[in-house]
Protein backbone atom coordinates (compact mmCIF):
# COMPACT_ATOMS: atom_id res chain seq x y z
CA UNK A 1 0.00 0.00 0.00
CA UNK A 2 1.28 3.63 -0.66
CA UNK A 3 -0.18 7.08 0.04
CA UNK A 4 0.22 10.16 -2.37
CA UNK A 5 -1.53 13.64 -2.73
CA UNK A 6 -2.90 14.83 -5.97
CA UNK A 7 -0.53 17.34 -7.21
CA UNK A 8 -2.28 18.59 -10.12
CA UNK A 9 -4.08 17.30 -13.14
CA UNK A 10 -2.32 18.06 -16.73
CA UNK A 11 -5.30 16.86 -19.36
CA UNK A 12 -5.81 13.29 -18.63
CA UNK A 13 -3.78 12.68 -15.92
CA UNK A 14 -3.36 13.17 -12.60
CA UNK A 15 0.10 14.33 -11.31
CA UNK A 16 0.31 12.39 -7.56
CA UNK A 17 3.02 12.63 -5.35
CA UNK A 18 4.42 9.72 -3.79
CA UNK A 19 7.40 10.11 -1.03
CA UNK A 20 8.73 12.73 -2.64
CA UNK A 21 8.57 11.35 -6.18
CA UNK A 22 5.55 12.34 -8.79
CA UNK A 23 3.71 9.79 -10.98
CA UNK A 24 1.62 10.40 -13.70
CA UNK A 25 -2.09 8.22 -13.61
CA UNK A 26 -4.51 8.25 -15.85
CA UNK A 27 -7.85 10.47 -14.33
CA UNK A 28 -10.22 7.89 -15.48
CA UNK A 29 -8.51 5.22 -12.89
CA UNK A 30 -8.84 7.78 -9.87
CA UNK A 31 -12.37 8.09 -7.65
CA UNK A 32 -14.84 10.40 -9.74
CA UNK A 33 -14.83 13.28 -7.15
CA UNK A 34 -10.77 13.32 -6.84
CA UNK A 35 -9.83 16.64 -6.10
CA UNK A 36 -5.89 18.67 -5.95
CA UNK A 37 -4.59 17.81 -2.75
CA UNK A 38 -6.74 14.80 -1.98
CA UNK A 39 -4.72 12.36 -0.15
CA UNK A 40 -4.82 8.71 -2.10
CA UNK A 41 -4.38 5.29 -0.99
CA UNK A 42 -2.94 3.18 -3.65
CA UNK A 43 -3.04 -0.64 -3.05
CA UNK A 44 -2.71 -2.79 -6.15
CA UNK A 45 -5.31 -1.97 -9.14
CA UNK A 46 -7.42 0.11 -6.67
CA UNK A 47 -7.00 3.85 -5.55
CA UNK A 48 -9.25 5.13 -2.80
CA UNK A 49 -9.76 8.76 -1.06
CA UNK A 50 -7.73 8.77 2.80
CA UNK A 51 -10.62 10.98 3.60
CA UNK A 52 -9.46 10.78 7.66
CA UNK A 53 -5.81 11.04 6.55
CA UNK A 54 -6.76 14.37 4.71
CA UNK A 55 -8.25 15.96 7.80
CA UNK A 56 -5.22 15.17 9.82
CA UNK A 57 -2.47 16.30 6.90
CA UNK A 58 -4.63 19.38 6.32
CA UNK A 59 -4.63 20.08 10.52
CA UNK A 60 -0.76 19.01 10.67
CA UNK A 61 -0.29 21.84 7.76
CA UNK A 62 -2.43 24.22 9.48
CA UNK A 63 -0.46 23.94 12.95
CA UNK A 64 3.40 24.09 10.82
CA UNK A 65 1.55 27.61 9.31
CA UNK A 66 0.25 28.69 12.45
CA UNK A 67 3.83 28.53 14.10
CA UNK A 68 5.56 29.72 11.00
CA UNK A 69 3.05 32.83 11.01
CA UNK A 70 3.24 33.65 14.76
CA UNK A 71 4.45 37.20 15.86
Amino acid sequence: MQKGIVDRFEGDLAIIEIDGVTVDYPKKILPKDVQVGDLLIIENDTISIDAEGAKQLKTEIDNLADELFEE
